[in-house]
């Protein structure tokens, strides 16, 4: 990672993301208006782990039921059944602490839905998480005494907006480039 990437990241959890704060600004506003958070309020450490640990169960959650309820959910074309409860848990977990562990083939068990909300968002927004963990901790150095790390959904959906959407964005349009085909027919 090169000294630019890093200046952009610090302008982002300062809050003033150089570039994209004048289109995605708004967006982030509106969204902090929809969930009622103060973009302002600074949480303590507790309060932080708190929100985190209730955010990544929430996640996990969401996980686990699209795949125990797959089958009675919309884009199964090839209407498979539900995951079993303990490999449903399993990956549910494994997706939740973004470590991904897969003891399943995805096209051979996971409907399209599945993958696509389940699995997929899990992934980006537990890749979120990890970020907004790290950034805590570097203000923590960097503040030494402060009784305030900063606010953990603020940090998540700043890393969302102004990192990985566009690095999704950017990789998308790579691969739609080298010919990736995204469809929803059954697979044969």
């Amino acid at each position: 990672m090169n000294v630019n990437n890093i200046l952009y990241m610090v302008h982002v959890y300062e809050g003033n993301a150089p570039g994209l704060a004048r289109i995605l600004g708004p967006i982030e506003r509106l969204l902090y208006r929809i969930c009622g958070i103060n973009p302002e309020e600074e949480m303590t450490w507790k309060t932080y782990a708190a929100a985190m640990l209730f955010f990544n169960t929430a996640g996990f959650l969401a996980v686990y039921a699209l795949q125990r309820l797959q089958a009675h959910l919309p884009l199964n074309p090839m209407l498979f059944p539900a995951v079993s409860p303990d490999s449903a848990f399993n990956t549910a977990v494994s997706f939740a602490t973004n470590t991904n562990w897969q003891g399943y083939g995805g096209e051979t068990t996971m409907s399209y839905l599945t993958q696509m909300l389940g699995l997929g968002v899990q992934n980006f927004l537990s890749a979120a998480t990890g970020m907004a963990c790290l950034i805590p901790l570097i203000r923590g150095f960097a503040r030494k005494q402060a009784q305030a790390i900063g606010n953990f959904w603020v940090d998540m959906i700043r890393s969302v907006l102004y990192i990985l959407l566009p690095l999704s964005a950017v990789l998308a349009v790579f691969l739609v480039s080298q010919g990736v085909v995204q469809t929803l027919k059954p697979s044969l």
